[in-house]
């Protein structure tokens, strides 16, 4: 959390909450609190929100100091008022159901990785046997594709050794009658 957002929530000057950190440094290591280099500050906070909109800290811009939840909880033991007791109790909450909702999110997601990982063995075989029906030269047509049915099935049927394998959810009569005058052995699928 940005201490402008944190002066807010304690109803303090964001100076303040940047003395009490300075007054106590040695609560405040770096994997507490830390201030944001300018370039930081510039690609996350400038570009990002319109820069009239962030606390420009005595009349320039200065980079913000961030909190991580530890730096916040010790934050808290420092600041003495009524507001800041029930603010960091209610950040506490917030950190404690973010990590509750990130768990879950990660369970999900991994539950998600195993399935993709185990049916991506068979994503593998479909495009495999598709790849194949381009190398043998084969007709796939999909739903809504526009093509004379009759003219290209007796074109294929002629072109046809030994077998022909035809993947569709409805046949006619007048293919399967071709197909019977013929010594090519036919698969439906």
């Amino acid at each position: 959390m940005l201490d402008s957002d944190l002066a807010k929530l304690y109803h303090v000057e964001t100076k303040r909450i940047n003395e009490a950190v300075k007054n106590n440094m040695e609560k405040f290591p770096e994997r507490f609190s830390w201030k944001l280099t300018e370039e930081e500050s510039k690609m996350f906070l400038v570009e990002i929100f319109d820069q009239k909109n962030i606390e420009t800290r005595g009349g320039r811009y200065r980079c913000p100091r961030v909190f991580t939840e530890q730096g916040v909880a010790m934050l808290a033991t420092i600041l003495k008022s009524k507001v800041a007791t029930q603010v960091s109790i209610r950040i506490m909450d917030a950190f404690v159901a973010m990590r509750k909702y990130i768990s879950t999110n990660l369970i999900e997601q991994k539950y998600i990785n195993d399935i993709v990982l185990k049916d991506s063995k068979r994503i593998d075989l479909l495009e495999d046997a598709f790849s194949s029906f381009k190398e043998k030269n084969n007709h796939i047509f999909f739903e809504g594709q526009i093509y004379d049915a009759y003219a290209l099935m007796l074109k294929i049927f002629d072109k046809a050794k030994m077998s022909i394998i035809i993947i569709d959810n409805y046949i006619d009569k007048n293919i399967l009658d071709i197909l019977s005058k013929t010594n090519i052995k036919v698969t439906l699928v």
